[in-house]
């Protein structure tokens, strides 16, 4: 698709990939935009605009494809006027953007174009309006050094000095204005230095959420191409790095206050993105209780409630992501990989259940999860399809589940008496005798 914007990268689920430092501040669906004047320009039509610190984001309705406007490039932005005509049609925003010599919105240059936003959804074109004044008038895409407090003097100055260092006494009514103007300095000045320190605080914390972002989408990409590998004599274990990250968390959730009535749609891809690493590390699967732990840890003080949670991975099936969710018959609730594999686990199960202990003692769902790197809960699962496989039978006693590996597939019924075994009954044989 062909717009007249710079097109914007999207992740696997759809959603902008936000640059560094950038924050989503609000989200509104069913936006056009328009060119005013310029009928080549084909409209963009019926998609989701995401208001960010940087950039206005425009993703086509199939969140296939995606451009952006950057901020520093608008001039000015209106509403348009109102008449009798504009309440039958959807509210308008007018706004003034840069061009260059050449035509291109959005550049800098010597031409302007006037872009129309059309705001389908009434409820939201009020606010969005709002806010994106507010972040326009913020300039948050702007990066100012903080420069120093002035020096307001040698902290005595309540009257005039002479040449010898002596200070005269001011009495009456403007010794008591000078002494409270001195104290207001005072306390001025100290609330100046401590936000100082406060915002130079957050400027670093702000920052290595940002390197985390970066390692992290390193990891992500390393994973899949098995490029670029982390020097582990440099930065320790992969282990220790992925598990270090995930306790950083997500620049900029998703809430209720930015999305509006796409909450639990833009929830659903974020929550996408994010349990793609760790369902790496879990072998492609994971506890839906443990994604629930791992993903309010990552946001940090914007916690969300289970039925949420349970409500983003059902609109999976809805929308085109590498995840999904899945039930077993026991009710337990996971998130898979799409392109996991059962067989893959049955073999190493079936390989686990042939060891000379396991023919012996039987499989435990503890022994499968130390092999197969999952909670126990999650590996009986596994067990429990095995064996609706047909790979393994279960015994049952005071001591829990004990699975062993299927020999009733090994018995001919024409010679069922046979004391001499063939392929898995030998080595079960050999094995307990």
């Amino acid at each position: 698709m062909e717009s007249w914007l710079p097109a914007a990268s999207l992740t696997s689920s759809g959603r902008p990939t936000l640059i560094h430092g950038e924050i989503e501040r609000a989200l509104v669906r069913k936006v056009d935009l328009e060119v005013e004047e310029k009928p080549d320009l084909a409209p963009l039509r019926s998609g989701l605009l995401s208001l960010t610190t940087h950039r206005l984001i425009w993703v086509d309705g199939s969140s296939i494809y995606g451009c952006y406007l950057p901020l520093d490039s608008i001039i000015e932005a209106y509403p348009a006027k109102k008449s009798i005509r504009s309440m039958f049609h959807s509210q308008r925003i007018i706004v003034l953007v840069k061009a260059s010599a050449a035509g291109r919105i959005g550049e800098a240059g010597p031409r302007t174009e006037t872009i129309i936003i059309v705001l389908r959804d009434k409820n939201e074109s009020d606010s969005f309006y709002g806010r994106l004044m507010e972040v326009l008038r913020s300039r948050s895409w702007e990066i100012v050094p903080k420069r120093g407090d002035k020096d307001l003097g040698d902290g005595r100055g309540g009257g005039n000095s002479n040449s010898l260092g002596t200070t005269n006494r001011v009495v009456g009514v403007s010794g008591i204005i000078r002494k409270e103007q001195e104290k207001w300095e005072s306390t001025d000045k100290s609330l100046q230095e401590a936000f100082q320190d406060l915002n130079a605080l957050m400027r670093k914390a702000k920052e290595m959420v940002e390197l985390a972002g970066r390692m992290r989408s390193t990891l992500l990409m390393g994973a899949n191409t098995q490029a670029n590998p982390v020097n582990d004599d440099e930065f320790g274990s992969k282990q220790e790095i992925q598990d270090w990250f995930l306790s950083v968390g997500i620049v900029s959730p998703v809430t209720k206050e930015t999305a509006g009535a796409l909450y639990h749609q833009e929830l659903s891809r974020q929550l996408a993105d994010f349990v793609q690493l760790p369902l790496k590390k879990s072998g492609g699967m994971i506890a839906l209780i443990d994604v629930y732990c791992l993903f309010n840890r990552a946001r940090g003080t914007e916690l969300i409630s289970p039925e949420d949670l349970l409500q983003a991975c059902r609109l999976w099936e809805k929308i085109d992501v590498p995840v999904m969710l899945r039930k077993f018959d026991s009710d337990v609730m996971v998130i898979q990989d799409k392109f996991h594999s059962d067989k893959e686990v049955f073999e190493r199960i079936k390989s686990l259940a042939l060891s000379a202990d396991a023919l012996r003692r039987g499989l435990s769902p503890s022994d499968a999860a130390m092999t197969l790197g999952v909670a126990p809960a999650l590996a009986n699962e596994y067990l429990l399809a095995a064996e609706n496989e047909g790979l393994l039978c279960r015994d049952v006693s005071p001591e829990g589940f004990r699975f062993y590996v299927n020999l009733f597939r090994e018995i001919d019924p024409s010679c069922m008496f046979t004391t001499e075994g063939q392929g898995l009954m030998k080595i079960w044989a050999s094995a307990v005798n």
